[in-house]
Protein backbone atom coordinates (compact mmCIF):
# COMPACT_ATOMS: atom_id res chain seq x y z
CA UNK A 1 0.00 0.00 0.00
CA UNK A 2 1.07 3.11 -1.06
CA UNK A 3 2.09 5.63 1.83
CA UNK A 4 0.64 9.17 1.70
CA UNK A 5 3.30 11.25 2.25
CA UNK A 6 2.75 15.01 3.83
CA UNK A 7 5.10 17.34 4.78
CA UNK A 8 4.73 16.65 8.01
CA UNK A 9 5.24 13.19 8.09
CA UNK A 10 8.50 13.44 5.72
CA UNK A 11 10.00 15.63 8.55
CA UNK A 12 9.04 12.91 11.30
CA UNK A 13 11.50 10.83 9.12
CA UNK A 14 14.09 13.55 10.43
CA UNK A 15 17.20 11.29 12.25
CA UNK A 16 18.80 13.58 14.38
CA UNK A 17 17.06 16.51 16.17
CA UNK A 18 17.31 19.77 14.89
CA UNK A 19 16.31 23.60 15.65
CA UNK A 20 12.59 24.87 15.44
CA UNK A 21 14.56 27.14 13.15
CA UNK A 22 16.07 24.80 11.07
CA UNK A 23 13.32 22.42 10.42
CA UNK A 24 11.21 26.01 9.30
CA UNK A 25 14.09 25.93 6.97
CA UNK A 26 13.37 22.80 5.51
CA UNK A 27 9.49 22.98 5.56
CA UNK A 28 9.95 26.20 3.41
CA UNK A 29 12.64 23.81 1.20
CA UNK A 30 9.55 21.04 0.89
CA UNK A 31 7.15 23.76 -0.01
CA UNK A 32 6.53 22.20 -3.81
CA UNK A 33 7.17 18.80 -3.27
CA UNK A 34 4.36 19.44 -0.52
CA UNK A 35 2.04 20.74 -3.16
CA UNK A 36 3.12 17.26 -5.54
CA UNK A 37 2.43 15.14 -2.46
CA UNK A 38 -0.79 16.22 -1.97
CA UNK A 39 -1.93 15.67 -5.64
CA UNK A 40 -0.93 12.02 -5.26
CA UNK A 41 2.54 12.02 -6.03
CA UNK A 42 4.78 10.17 -3.83
CA UNK A 43 8.19 9.61 -5.46
CA UNK A 44 9.52 13.16 -6.80
CA UNK A 45 12.94 13.24 -7.80
CA UNK A 46 15.12 16.51 -8.29
CA UNK A 47 17.60 17.04 -10.65
CA UNK A 48 20.88 19.44 -11.60
CA UNK A 49 23.97 19.73 -13.33
CA UNK A 50 27.27 20.84 -12.70
CA UNK A 51 30.04 21.93 -15.16
CA UNK A 52 27.98 23.31 -17.82
CA UNK A 53 30.36 26.21 -17.77
CA UNK A 54 33.75 25.97 -17.65
CA UNK A 55 36.02 25.77 -20.61
CA UNK A 56 37.51 22.23 -19.78
CA UNK A 57 36.46 19.11 -18.07
CA UNK A 58 32.79 17.22 -18.04
CA UNK A 59 29.11 18.44 -17.50
CA UNK A 60 27.62 15.86 -14.07
CA UNK A 61 23.57 15.72 -13.74
CA UNK A 62 22.73 14.30 -10.91
CA UNK A 63 18.95 12.89 -9.32
CA UNK A 64 17.93 12.56 -6.23
CA UNK A 65 14.85 10.84 -4.51
CA UNK A 66 14.97 11.53 -0.58
CA UNK A 67 14.08 8.75 2.02
CA UNK A 68 13.78 11.63 4.69
CA UNK A 69 15.19 15.31 5.07
CA UNK A 70 18.95 16.07 5.45
CA UNK A 71 19.27 18.87 8.12
CA UNK A 72 21.50 21.44 6.85
CA UNK A 73 20.73 20.49 2.89
CA UNK A 74 20.54 23.44 0.42
CA UNK A 75 22.23 25.32 -2.82
CA UNK A 76 25.09 24.12 -3.10
CA UNK A 77 26.48 27.31 -4.56
CA UNK A 78 25.57 28.66 -0.61
CA UNK A 79 27.78 25.78 1.25
CA UNK A 80 31.33 25.63 1.48
CA UNK A 81 33.20 23.20 -0.27
CA UNK A 82 33.90 21.15 3.12
CA UNK A 83 29.96 21.27 3.92
CA UNK A 84 29.03 19.65 0.46
CA UNK A 85 31.96 17.05 0.96
CA UNK A 86 29.96 16.16 4.17
CA UNK A 87 26.56 16.41 2.63
CA UNK A 88 27.51 14.46 -0.46
CA UNK A 89 28.88 11.78 1.59
CA UNK A 90 25.83 11.54 3.80
CA UNK A 91 23.57 11.79 0.69
CA UNK A 92 25.08 8.37 -0.51
CA UNK A 93 25.52 6.25 2.72
CA UNK A 94 22.41 6.55 4.02
CA UNK A 95 20.19 4.83 1.09
CA UNK A 96 18.48 8.01 -0.85
CA UNK A 97 17.88 7.25 -4.27
CA UNK A 98 20.63 8.94 -6.64
CA UNK A 99 21.60 8.95 -10.39
CA UNK A 100 24.56 10.25 -12.19
CA UNK A 101 25.30 10.44 -15.83
CA UNK A 102 28.61 12.00 -16.81
CA UNK A 103 29.16 14.39 -20.38
CA UNK A 104 32.80 14.36 -21.25
CA UNK A 105 34.40 17.38 -22.60
CA UNK A 106 34.51 15.40 -26.47
CA UNK A 107 30.90 14.53 -26.19
CA UNK A 108 29.88 18.31 -25.42
CA UNK A 109 32.28 19.22 -28.45
CA UNK A 110 30.35 16.79 -30.89
CA UNK A 111 27.17 17.38 -29.59
CA UNK A 112 27.11 20.98 -28.06
CA UNK A 113 26.43 21.91 -24.44
CA UNK A 114 22.78 22.30 -24.33
CA UNK A 115 22.44 18.74 -26.28
CA UNK A 116 25.18 17.25 -23.70
CA UNK A 117 22.93 18.74 -20.66
CA UNK A 118 19.49 17.39 -21.42
CA UNK A 119 20.83 13.95 -22.41
CA UNK A 120 22.67 13.93 -19.03
CA UNK A 121 19.97 15.21 -16.97
CA UNK A 122 17.56 12.44 -18.83
CA UNK A 123 20.21 9.51 -17.97
CA UNK A 124 20.35 10.38 -14.26
CA UNK A 125 16.54 10.15 -13.76
CA UNK A 126 16.60 7.13 -15.88
CA UNK A 127 19.01 5.27 -14.04
CA UNK A 128 17.37 6.14 -10.00
CA UNK A 129 16.94 2.35 -8.60
CA UNK A 130 12.84 2.80 -8.77
CA UNK A 131 11.43 5.42 -11.55
CA UNK A 132 10.16 8.48 -10.05
CA UNK A 133 6.64 9.48 -10.78
CA UNK A 134 7.31 13.15 -10.99
CA UNK A 135 10.44 14.85 -11.54
CA UNK A 136 11.55 18.42 -10.30
CA UNK A 137 14.10 20.06 -12.74
CA UNK A 138 16.27 23.21 -12.25
CA UNK A 139 15.80 26.25 -14.29
CA UNK A 140 15.25 23.47 -17.82
CA UNK A 141 12.72 22.50 -19.55
CA UNK A 142 13.60 18.75 -19.85
CA UNK A 143 11.65 16.80 -22.13
CA UNK A 144 11.58 12.95 -23.07
CA UNK A 145 10.22 11.98 -20.24
CA UNK A 146 7.36 9.65 -19.59
CA UNK A 147 6.41 11.17 -15.85
CA UNK A 148 5.21 14.66 -15.28
CA UNK A 149 7.91 17.35 -15.31
CA UNK A 150 8.22 21.15 -13.80
CA UNK A 151 10.53 23.14 -14.64
CA UNK A 152 11.89 24.95 -11.39
CA UNK A 153 13.76 28.43 -11.16
CA UNK A 154 16.77 28.70 -8.48
CA UNK A 155 15.20 24.93 -7.81
CA UNK A 156 18.61 24.37 -6.26
CA UNK A 157 17.28 26.68 -3.60
CA UNK A 158 13.76 26.10 -3.63
CA UNK A 159 13.49 22.29 -3.05
CA UNK A 160 15.40 20.09 -0.59
CA UNK A 161 15.35 17.08 -3.69
CA UNK A 162 16.67 19.26 -6.29
CA UNK A 163 19.23 20.42 -3.42
CA UNK A 164 20.22 17.05 -2.72
CA UNK A 165 21.22 16.35 -6.81
CA UNK A 166 22.94 19.64 -6.86
CA UNK A 167 25.58 18.40 -4.57
CA UNK A 168 25.93 15.22 -5.59
CA UNK A 169 26.72 16.91 -8.76
CA UNK A 170 28.94 20.03 -7.74
CA UNK A 171 31.23 17.46 -5.98
CA UNK A 172 31.21 14.56 -8.21
CA UNK A 173 32.03 16.87 -10.71
CA UNK A 174 35.24 19.17 -9.01
CA UNK A 175 36.09 15.22 -7.26
CA UNK A 176 36.78 14.48 -11.43
CA UNK A 177 38.37 17.70 -12.23
CA UNK A 178 40.94 17.33 -9.54
CA UNK A 179 42.04 13.82 -11.00
CA UNK A 180 42.22 15.45 -14.36
CA UNK A 181 44.26 18.29 -12.54
CA UNK A 182 47.14 15.28 -11.51
CA UNK A 183 47.13 14.33 -15.44
CA UNK A 184 47.28 17.73 -16.73
CA UNK A 185 49.03 19.92 -14.17
CA UNK A 186 49.62 23.97 -14.94
CA UNK A 187 45.75 24.91 -15.75
CA UNK A 188 45.45 25.17 -12.08
CA UNK A 189 42.13 22.75 -12.56
CA UNK A 190 42.15 22.29 -8.71
CA UNK A 191 41.54 26.11 -8.15
CA UNK A 192 39.15 26.91 -10.96
CA UNK A 193 37.40 23.54 -11.55
CA UNK A 194 37.90 24.39 -15.16
CA UNK A 195 36.24 27.95 -15.53
CA UNK A 196 38.30 30.35 -17.27
CA UNK A 197 39.65 32.48 -14.87
CA UNK A 198 42.83 34.27 -15.50
CA UNK A 199 44.94 31.75 -14.24
CA UNK A 200 43.76 29.30 -16.29
CA UNK A 201 43.48 31.53 -19.57
CA UNK A 202 47.60 32.54 -18.75
CA UNK A 203 48.11 28.70 -18.64
CA UNK A 204 46.46 28.28 -21.89
CA UNK A 205 48.32 30.40 -23.86
CA UNK A 206 51.46 29.21 -22.73
CA UNK A 207 50.54 25.26 -22.41
CA UNK A 208 47.84 24.77 -25.25
CA UNK A 209 44.93 23.47 -24.53
CA UNK A 210 44.94 19.46 -23.31
CA UNK A 211 42.28 16.66 -24.29
CA UNK A 212 40.12 17.66 -21.54
CA UNK A 213 39.60 21.15 -22.75
CA UNK A 214 36.11 22.13 -24.56
CA UNK A 215 37.50 23.01 -28.35
CA UNK A 216 34.05 24.16 -29.25
CA UNK A 217 34.46 27.07 -26.23
CA UNK A 218 35.22 30.73 -26.59
CA UNK A 219 38.12 31.34 -26.88
CA UNK A 220 39.58 28.18 -28.03
CA UNK A 221 37.09 27.92 -30.65
CA UNK A 222 37.30 31.55 -31.51
CA UNK A 223 40.80 31.58 -31.81
CA UNK A 224 41.19 27.77 -33.02
CA UNK A 225 43.94 26.90 -30.68
CA UNK A 226 45.14 23.64 -31.29
CA UNK A 227 46.14 21.24 -28.46
CA UNK A 228 49.68 20.08 -28.47
CA UNK A 229 48.80 16.59 -27.26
Amino acid sequence: MEICVTTDFFLEQLKEKVSQKEKKRLRVMLSIEETLWAQGFSRIAGTDEAGRGPLAGPLVAAAAVLKFPIPGLNDSKKLSEARREVLYEQILAEGHAIGVAIKSANDIDQHGIQHSNMSAMLEAVNILPEPPDFILVDGYNLIGLSQPVMRVIKGDARSLNIAAASIVAKVTHDRLLLKIDECYPGYGFTRNKGYGTREHLEAIKTLGPCPEHRMSFAPLAKKKIHRPY
